[in-house]
Protein backbone atom coordinates (compact mmCIF):
# COMPACT_ATOMS: atom_id res chain seq x y z
CA UNK A 1 0.00 0.00 0.00
CA UNK A 2 1.18 3.54 -0.76
CA UNK A 3 1.94 5.28 2.53
CA UNK A 4 3.75 8.44 3.65
CA UNK A 5 4.67 9.59 0.17
CA UNK A 6 5.02 13.11 -1.21
CA UNK A 7 3.94 13.71 -4.81
CA UNK A 8 7.62 13.96 -5.71
CA UNK A 9 8.21 10.48 -4.22
CA UNK A 10 10.72 12.00 -1.83
CA UNK A 11 10.23 9.11 0.55
CA UNK A 12 10.41 6.42 -2.10
CA UNK A 13 13.61 5.18 -0.51
CA UNK A 14 11.52 3.97 2.42
CA UNK A 15 9.54 1.61 0.18
CA UNK A 16 10.42 -1.77 -1.24
CA UNK A 17 12.30 -1.72 -4.54
CA UNK A 18 9.45 -3.40 -6.48
CA UNK A 19 6.89 -0.91 -5.22
CA UNK A 20 9.15 2.01 -6.02
CA UNK A 21 9.67 0.59 -9.49
CA UNK A 22 5.92 0.55 -10.02
CA UNK A 23 5.55 4.16 -8.90
CA UNK A 24 8.61 5.83 -10.39
CA UNK A 25 7.60 7.90 -13.37
CA UNK A 26 3.95 7.04 -12.83
CA UNK A 27 1.14 9.06 -11.26
CA UNK A 28 1.67 11.46 -8.38
CA UNK A 29 0.92 9.79 -5.06
CA UNK A 30 -1.18 10.84 -2.08
CA UNK A 31 -2.23 9.64 1.33
CA UNK A 32 -5.69 8.03 1.01
CA UNK A 33 -7.29 10.51 3.44
CA UNK A 34 -6.19 13.40 1.20
CA UNK A 35 -8.56 12.22 -1.52
CA UNK A 36 -11.42 10.87 0.58
CA UNK A 37 -10.41 7.26 1.14
CA UNK A 38 -9.94 5.42 4.43
CA UNK A 39 -6.52 3.84 4.93
CA UNK A 40 -7.95 1.36 7.42
CA UNK A 41 -10.66 0.29 5.01
CA UNK A 42 -8.20 -0.05 2.14
CA UNK A 43 -6.27 -2.49 4.32
CA UNK A 44 -9.22 -4.88 3.92
CA UNK A 45 -8.19 -5.40 0.29
CA UNK A 46 -4.91 -7.00 1.33
CA UNK A 47 -6.57 -9.06 4.04
CA UNK A 48 -9.03 -10.55 1.56
CA UNK A 49 -6.59 -11.23 -1.28
CA UNK A 50 -3.85 -12.57 0.94
CA UNK A 51 -6.53 -14.90 2.27
CA UNK A 52 -7.28 -16.06 -1.29
CA UNK A 53 -3.56 -16.77 -1.76
CA UNK A 54 -3.31 -18.64 1.54
CA UNK A 55 -6.38 -20.73 0.65
CA UNK A 56 -4.94 -21.69 -2.75
CA UNK A 57 -7.67 -19.91 -4.68
CA UNK A 58 -5.20 -17.74 -6.59
CA UNK A 59 -1.42 -17.74 -7.04
CA UNK A 60 -1.08 -13.98 -6.86
CA UNK A 61 -2.67 -10.65 -7.75
CA UNK A 62 -1.95 -6.92 -7.95
CA UNK A 63 -4.30 -4.01 -7.22
CA UNK A 64 -3.92 -0.28 -7.82
CA UNK A 65 -6.26 2.62 -7.02
CA UNK A 66 -6.07 6.26 -8.05
CA UNK A 67 -8.36 9.14 -7.14
CA UNK A 68 -8.30 12.74 -8.28
CA UNK A 69 -5.28 11.96 -10.45
CA UNK A 70 -3.14 10.57 -7.64
CA UNK A 71 -2.15 7.03 -6.80
CA UNK A 72 -3.34 6.10 -3.31
CA UNK A 73 -3.06 2.32 -3.22
CA UNK A 74 -0.69 -0.21 -4.80
CA UNK A 75 -0.16 -3.68 -3.41
CA UNK A 76 0.50 -7.24 -4.51
CA UNK A 77 -0.07 -10.64 -2.95
CA UNK A 78 1.22 -14.15 -3.57
CA UNK A 79 3.48 -15.56 -6.25
CA UNK A 80 4.44 -14.95 -9.83
CA UNK A 81 5.55 -18.59 -10.08
CA UNK A 82 4.45 -21.06 -7.42
CA UNK A 83 6.92 -23.80 -8.38
CA UNK A 84 9.89 -21.43 -8.31
CA UNK A 85 8.68 -19.71 -5.16
CA UNK A 86 8.97 -16.30 -6.82
CA UNK A 87 6.97 -13.59 -5.09
CA UNK A 88 4.76 -11.45 -7.30
CA UNK A 89 6.31 -8.00 -7.75
CA UNK A 90 4.66 -4.68 -8.48
CA UNK A 91 6.17 -4.34 -11.95
CA UNK A 92 5.36 -7.87 -13.12
CA UNK A 93 3.82 -8.33 -16.55
CA UNK A 94 0.39 -9.85 -17.20
CA UNK A 95 -1.50 -11.15 -20.20
CA UNK A 96 -4.32 -8.61 -20.34
CA UNK A 97 -6.28 -10.30 -23.16
CA UNK A 98 -9.46 -8.30 -23.86
CA UNK A 99 -8.22 -5.24 -22.00
CA UNK A 100 -6.47 -4.77 -25.35
CA UNK A 101 -9.84 -3.72 -26.82
CA UNK A 102 -10.10 -0.27 -25.18
CA UNK A 103 -6.57 0.52 -26.39
CA UNK A 104 -7.46 -0.49 -29.95
CA UNK A 105 -10.61 1.61 -29.74
CA UNK A 106 -8.55 4.63 -28.71
CA UNK A 107 -6.31 4.04 -31.74
CA UNK A 108 -9.36 4.04 -34.01
CA UNK A 109 -10.69 7.26 -32.50
CA UNK A 110 -7.31 8.97 -32.91
CA UNK A 111 -7.64 8.39 -36.65
CA UNK A 112 -11.27 9.53 -36.51
CA UNK A 113 -10.14 12.82 -34.97
CA UNK A 114 -7.74 13.27 -37.86
CA UNK A 115 -10.67 13.19 -40.30
CA UNK A 116 -9.97 9.90 -42.04
CA UNK A 117 -13.53 8.50 -41.78
CA UNK A 118 -16.98 8.83 -40.26
CA UNK A 119 -18.16 6.34 -37.65
CA UNK A 120 -21.15 5.59 -39.88
CA UNK A 121 -18.90 4.62 -42.82
CA UNK A 122 -19.14 0.96 -43.92
CA UNK A 123 -16.02 -1.05 -43.13
CA UNK A 124 -16.15 -2.40 -46.69
CA UNK A 125 -15.11 1.03 -47.96
CA UNK A 126 -11.70 0.47 -46.32
CA UNK A 127 -11.51 -3.34 -46.30
CA UNK A 128 -13.24 -4.42 -49.55
CA UNK A 129 -13.29 -8.09 -48.51
CA UNK A 130 -15.98 -7.17 -45.98
CA UNK A 131 -18.20 -5.24 -48.38
CA UNK A 132 -20.50 -8.04 -49.57
CA UNK A 133 -21.19 -10.11 -46.47
CA UNK A 134 -24.17 -12.39 -45.95
CA UNK A 135 -26.06 -13.00 -42.71
CA UNK A 136 -26.88 -16.56 -41.65
CA UNK A 137 -30.41 -17.82 -41.15
CA UNK A 138 -29.90 -20.04 -38.12
CA UNK A 139 -33.45 -21.15 -37.44
CA UNK A 140 -33.61 -24.93 -37.22
CA UNK A 141 -29.87 -25.18 -36.42
CA UNK A 142 -28.55 -25.75 -39.94
CA UNK A 143 -25.31 -27.59 -40.67
CA UNK A 144 -22.20 -25.45 -41.12
CA UNK A 145 -21.95 -26.96 -44.61
CA UNK A 146 -25.39 -25.71 -45.62
CA UNK A 147 -26.30 -22.40 -43.98
CA UNK A 148 -29.07 -20.40 -45.68
CA UNK A 149 -28.17 -16.72 -45.93
CA UNK A 150 -29.48 -13.33 -46.96
CA UNK A 151 -27.75 -10.08 -47.80
CA UNK A 152 -26.37 -8.29 -44.75
CA UNK A 153 -26.69 -4.59 -44.11
CA UNK A 154 -23.16 -3.07 -44.27
CA UNK A 155 -21.10 -3.19 -41.06
CA UNK A 156 -20.11 0.31 -39.94
CA UNK A 157 -17.06 1.41 -37.97
CA UNK A 158 -19.43 2.20 -35.10
CA UNK A 159 -20.81 -1.34 -35.25
CA UNK A 160 -17.31 -2.74 -34.80
CA UNK A 161 -16.55 -0.44 -31.88
CA UNK A 162 -19.77 -1.28 -30.04
CA UNK A 163 -19.96 -5.02 -30.96
CA UNK A 164 -23.08 -4.78 -33.12
CA UNK A 165 -21.30 -5.99 -36.26
CA UNK A 166 -22.90 -9.43 -36.50
CA UNK A 167 -19.48 -11.05 -36.22
CA UNK A 168 -18.83 -13.77 -33.64
CA UNK A 169 -15.88 -15.23 -31.72
CA UNK A 170 -16.36 -18.89 -32.49
CA UNK A 171 -15.61 -19.92 -28.90
CA UNK A 172 -18.54 -18.74 -26.77
CA UNK A 173 -21.38 -20.51 -28.58
CA UNK A 174 -21.89 -23.39 -30.99
CA UNK A 175 -24.01 -22.14 -33.87
CA UNK A 176 -23.20 -23.30 -37.38
CA UNK A 177 -21.40 -19.98 -37.87
CA UNK A 178 -19.26 -20.52 -34.75
CA UNK A 179 -18.40 -23.99 -36.01
CA UNK A 180 -17.10 -22.38 -39.21
CA UNK A 181 -14.96 -19.98 -37.17
CA UNK A 182 -13.32 -22.95 -35.51
CA UNK A 183 -13.04 -25.01 -38.68
CA UNK A 184 -11.36 -22.15 -40.56
CA UNK A 185 -9.17 -21.30 -37.57
CA UNK A 186 -10.16 -17.65 -37.65
CA UNK A 187 -8.37 -16.88 -34.38
CA UNK A 188 -5.23 -18.77 -35.39
CA UNK A 189 -4.24 -16.89 -38.53
CA UNK A 190 -0.73 -15.57 -39.10
CA UNK A 191 -1.79 -11.91 -39.44
CA UNK A 192 -4.88 -9.80 -38.89
CA UNK A 193 -5.07 -9.37 -42.67
CA UNK A 194 -5.31 -13.16 -43.00
CA UNK A 195 -7.95 -13.22 -40.27
CA UNK A 196 -10.08 -10.71 -42.17
CA UNK A 197 -9.77 -12.84 -45.31
CA UNK A 198 -11.13 -15.86 -43.43
CA UNK A 199 -13.94 -13.80 -41.89
CA UNK A 200 -15.04 -12.66 -45.34
CA UNK A 201 -15.90 -16.28 -46.19
CA UNK A 202 -18.23 -16.80 -43.20
CA UNK A 203 -21.75 -15.38 -42.81
CA UNK A 204 -22.67 -13.11 -39.94
CA UNK A 205 -24.73 -14.40 -37.01
CA UNK A 206 -27.24 -11.54 -37.25
CA UNK A 207 -27.91 -8.34 -39.14
CA UNK A 208 -25.45 -5.60 -38.16
CA UNK A 209 -26.82 -2.98 -35.79
CA UNK A 210 -29.60 -5.14 -34.38
CA UNK A 211 -28.03 -6.50 -31.21
CA UNK A 212 -24.83 -6.64 -29.11
CA UNK A 213 -22.70 -9.73 -29.57
CA UNK A 214 -19.13 -10.01 -28.27
CA UNK A 215 -16.88 -10.83 -31.20
CA UNK A 216 -13.68 -10.37 -33.19
CA UNK A 217 -14.92 -6.91 -34.19
CA UNK A 218 -11.99 -5.20 -32.48
CA UNK A 219 -9.49 -7.46 -34.24
CA UNK A 220 -11.00 -6.22 -37.51
CA UNK A 221 -10.45 -2.70 -36.21
CA UNK A 222 -6.76 -3.49 -35.74
CA UNK A 223 -6.59 -4.24 -39.46
CA UNK A 224 -8.61 -1.07 -40.14
CA UNK A 225 -5.98 0.96 -38.25
CA UNK A 226 -3.29 -0.55 -40.45
CA UNK A 227 -5.17 0.30 -43.64
CA UNK A 228 -6.02 3.87 -42.65
CA UNK A 229 -2.70 4.77 -41.02
CA UNK A 230 -0.41 2.91 -43.40
CA UNK A 231 1.49 1.45 -40.43
CA UNK A 232 1.61 -2.04 -38.96
CA UNK A 233 -0.76 -2.14 -36.01
CA UNK A 234 1.94 -2.84 -33.44
CA UNK A 235 3.99 0.11 -34.69
CA UNK A 236 0.99 2.45 -34.53
CA UNK A 237 0.24 1.48 -30.94
CA UNK A 238 3.85 1.78 -29.88
CA UNK A 239 4.51 5.15 -31.53
CA UNK A 240 1.13 6.80 -30.99
CA UNK A 241 -0.02 5.47 -27.60
CA UNK A 242 2.52 3.45 -25.59
CA UNK A 243 5.59 5.67 -25.98
CA UNK A 244 3.72 8.99 -25.53
CA UNK A 245 1.98 7.70 -22.39
CA UNK A 246 5.08 6.06 -20.91
CA UNK A 247 3.55 2.56 -21.09
CA UNK A 248 7.02 1.04 -21.18
CA UNK A 249 6.07 -2.61 -20.60
CA UNK A 250 3.03 -2.91 -22.87
CA UNK A 251 3.27 -4.78 -26.16
CA UNK A 252 2.40 -7.94 -28.06
CA UNK A 253 5.05 -10.12 -26.42
CA UNK A 254 7.53 -10.11 -23.57
CA UNK A 255 11.18 -9.72 -24.64
CA UNK A 256 13.52 -12.46 -23.44
CA UNK A 257 15.30 -9.97 -21.16
CA UNK A 258 12.04 -9.36 -19.25
CA UNK A 259 10.56 -12.84 -19.35
CA UNK A 260 11.22 -13.54 -15.68
CA UNK A 261 8.70 -10.76 -14.91
CA UNK A 262 5.84 -12.52 -16.74
CA UNK A 263 3.26 -13.80 -14.26
CA UNK A 264 2.43 -17.46 -14.79
CA UNK A 265 -1.14 -18.46 -15.68
CA UNK A 266 -3.04 -20.79 -13.37
CA UNK A 267 -6.43 -22.45 -13.32
CA UNK A 268 -8.57 -24.67 -11.12
CA UNK A 269 -8.58 -28.30 -12.16
CA UNK A 270 -10.82 -31.18 -11.06
CA UNK A 271 -13.44 -31.51 -8.37
CA UNK A 272 -10.95 -30.34 -5.77
CA UNK A 273 -10.27 -27.22 -7.84
CA UNK A 274 -6.53 -27.70 -7.53
CA UNK A 275 -4.51 -24.66 -8.57
CA UNK A 276 -2.59 -25.86 -11.64
CA UNK A 277 -0.12 -24.17 -13.99
CA UNK A 278 -1.47 -23.40 -17.45
CA UNK A 279 0.20 -22.68 -20.80
CA UNK A 280 3.33 -20.59 -20.24
CA UNK A 281 4.44 -20.35 -23.88
CA UNK A 282 2.07 -17.66 -25.10
CA UNK A 283 3.27 -14.06 -25.44
CA UNK A 284 6.92 -15.04 -25.01
CA UNK A 285 8.00 -14.77 -28.66
CA UNK A 286 7.62 -12.08 -31.31
CA UNK A 287 4.37 -12.46 -33.28
CA UNK A 288 2.91 -11.38 -36.60
CA UNK A 289 -0.72 -11.66 -35.47
CA UNK A 290 -1.31 -8.32 -33.75
CA UNK A 291 -4.66 -9.06 -32.16
CA UNK A 292 -6.51 -5.83 -31.43
CA UNK A 293 -8.96 -7.79 -29.34
CA UNK A 294 -6.73 -9.82 -27.04
CA UNK A 295 -3.07 -9.57 -27.97
CA UNK A 296 -1.36 -7.37 -25.39
CA UNK A 297 0.66 -7.87 -22.26
CA UNK A 298 1.42 -5.13 -19.75
CA UNK A 299 1.75 -4.04 -16.15
CA UNK A 300 -0.80 -2.62 -13.75
CA UNK A 301 1.15 0.65 -13.68
CA UNK A 302 1.07 0.95 -17.48
CA UNK A 303 -2.67 0.39 -17.61
CA UNK A 304 -3.20 2.87 -14.80
CA UNK A 305 -1.53 5.50 -16.99
CA UNK A 306 -3.83 4.61 -19.88
CA UNK A 307 -6.91 4.79 -17.64
CA UNK A 308 -5.85 8.10 -16.13
CA UNK A 309 -5.50 9.53 -19.63
CA UNK A 310 -9.12 8.54 -20.26
CA UNK A 311 -10.33 10.08 -17.00
CA UNK A 312 -8.40 13.27 -17.78
CA UNK A 313 -10.34 13.67 -21.00
CA UNK A 314 -7.64 12.33 -23.29
CA UNK A 315 -4.48 13.85 -21.80
CA UNK A 316 -1.74 12.78 -19.39
CA UNK A 317 1.36 14.67 -18.25
CA UNK A 318 1.02 17.21 -21.04
CA UNK A 319 0.58 14.57 -23.77
CA UNK A 320 -2.80 14.66 -25.49
CA UNK A 321 -3.97 11.42 -27.09
CA UNK A 322 -7.61 12.34 -27.71
CA UNK A 323 -9.88 15.35 -27.30
CA UNK A 324 -12.31 15.58 -24.41
CA UNK A 325 -15.39 15.41 -26.64
CA UNK A 326 -14.09 12.19 -28.17
CA UNK A 327 -13.71 10.59 -24.74
CA UNK A 328 -17.25 11.74 -23.94
CA UNK A 329 -18.52 10.10 -27.13
CA UNK A 330 -16.70 6.84 -26.41
CA UNK A 331 -17.99 6.52 -22.86
CA UNK A 332 -21.74 6.88 -23.40
CA UNK A 333 -24.10 4.09 -24.39
CA UNK A 334 -24.32 3.45 -28.15
CA UNK A 335 -26.74 0.50 -27.99
CA UNK A 336 -30.03 2.23 -27.24
CA UNK A 337 -32.80 -0.38 -27.32
CA UNK A 338 -30.68 -3.08 -28.96
CA UNK A 339 -30.51 -6.35 -26.99
CA UNK A 340 -27.42 -6.37 -24.79
CA UNK A 341 -26.60 -10.08 -24.64
CA UNK A 342 -24.82 -11.03 -21.43
CA UNK A 343 -24.11 -7.47 -20.28
CA UNK A 344 -25.29 -6.89 -16.72
CA UNK A 345 -28.57 -5.05 -16.05
CA UNK A 346 -28.11 -1.30 -16.07
CA UNK A 347 -25.15 -1.41 -18.45
CA UNK A 348 -24.82 -0.54 -22.12
CA UNK A 349 -21.83 -0.35 -24.42
CA UNK A 350 -19.92 2.60 -25.80
CA UNK A 351 -17.00 2.66 -28.20
CA UNK A 352 -14.67 0.18 -26.57
CA UNK A 353 -16.11 -0.04 -23.05
CA UNK A 354 -19.20 -1.17 -21.25
CA UNK A 355 -20.84 1.88 -19.63
CA UNK A 356 -23.20 2.19 -16.67
CA UNK A 357 -26.59 3.69 -17.51
CA UNK A 358 -28.34 2.99 -14.21
CA UNK A 359 -26.83 2.67 -10.76
CA UNK A 360 -27.80 -0.24 -8.55
CA UNK A 361 -29.54 -2.53 -11.00
CA UNK A 362 -26.72 -5.06 -11.02
CA UNK A 363 -26.15 -4.93 -7.27
CA UNK A 364 -22.63 -3.50 -7.50
CA UNK A 365 -21.24 -0.13 -6.38
CA UNK A 366 -20.43 2.60 -8.87
CA UNK A 367 -21.84 5.68 -10.57
CA UNK A 368 -23.83 6.39 -13.71
CA UNK A 369 -21.26 7.14 -16.40
CA UNK A 370 -18.70 4.65 -15.07
CA UNK A 371 -17.01 2.49 -17.72
CA UNK A 372 -14.84 -0.61 -17.60
CA UNK A 373 -13.61 -3.74 -19.31
CA UNK A 374 -11.75 -6.91 -18.38
CA UNK A 375 -9.64 -9.80 -19.67
CA UNK A 376 -10.52 -13.47 -19.76
CA UNK A 377 -7.77 -14.36 -17.26
CA UNK A 378 -9.23 -12.04 -14.62
CA UNK A 379 -7.55 -8.68 -15.26
CA UNK A 380 -9.83 -5.64 -15.14
CA UNK A 381 -10.05 -1.87 -14.84
CA UNK A 382 -12.74 0.70 -14.30
CA UNK A 383 -13.02 4.47 -14.47
CA UNK A 384 -15.67 6.32 -12.43
CA UNK A 385 -15.69 9.96 -13.58
CA UNK A 386 -18.21 11.04 -10.94
CA UNK A 387 -15.90 9.85 -8.17
CA UNK A 388 -12.66 10.66 -10.10
CA UNK A 389 -11.75 7.06 -9.27
CA UNK A 390 -9.75 4.39 -11.14
CA UNK A 391 -9.09 0.78 -10.22
CA UNK A 392 -6.73 -1.63 -11.97
CA UNK A 393 -6.59 -5.28 -10.98
CA UNK A 394 -4.31 -8.02 -12.34
CA UNK A 395 -4.54 -11.79 -11.81
CA UNK A 396 -3.83 -14.77 -14.11
CA UNK A 397 -6.52 -17.41 -13.71
CA UNK A 398 -7.58 -19.30 -16.84
CA UNK A 399 -9.72 -21.26 -16.97
CA UNK A 400 -11.47 -20.66 -13.68
CA UNK A 401 -14.96 -21.21 -12.37
CA UNK A 402 -14.61 -18.09 -10.27
CA UNK A 403 -13.45 -14.87 -11.89
CA UNK A 404 -15.31 -12.76 -9.31
CA UNK A 405 -11.97 -11.59 -7.89
CA UNK A 406 -12.11 -8.45 -9.98
CA UNK A 407 -15.56 -7.60 -8.61
CA UNK A 408 -14.38 -8.29 -5.06
CA UNK A 409 -11.49 -5.89 -5.58
CA UNK A 410 -13.89 -3.22 -6.83
CA UNK A 411 -16.30 -3.74 -3.93
CA UNK A 412 -13.45 -3.35 -1.45
CA UNK A 413 -12.28 -0.12 -3.07
CA UNK A 414 -15.73 1.46 -2.96
CA UNK A 415 -16.28 0.54 0.68
CA UNK A 416 -13.16 2.61 1.46
CA UNK A 417 -14.69 5.83 0.08
CA UNK A 418 -15.45 8.24 2.94
CA UNK A 419 -15.43 11.60 1.22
Amino acid sequence: MVRNLTPALGLCALLSAPLCASLAGQLPVAEPWEVGLSSDRLERIGEVFQGYVDDGRIAGAIGMVARQGRLVYADQWGSRDLAAGDDLEADDIFRIFSMTKPITSVAVMMLHEEGHFFLTDPIGRYIPELAQLQVAQLEGQPSPDDIPTERARPITIQDLLRHTSGLSYGIFSNTAVDQLYRRQNVLGQATIADMVTELSKIPLVYQPGTQWNYSVSVDVLGRFVEVVSGQPFDVFLRERIFQPLGMVDTGFYVPSSERDRLSRPYGHVGRERTLTLGDTTGYTEAVTMFSGGAGLVGTAADYMRFAQMLLNGGELDGTRILGRATIDLMTVDHLGDAPTGWLSPGWGFGLGFTVRNEAGRDGTPGSVGEYYWFGVAGTSFWVDPAEELIGVFMVQMQPSRDLAYRQQFKNLVYQALIG
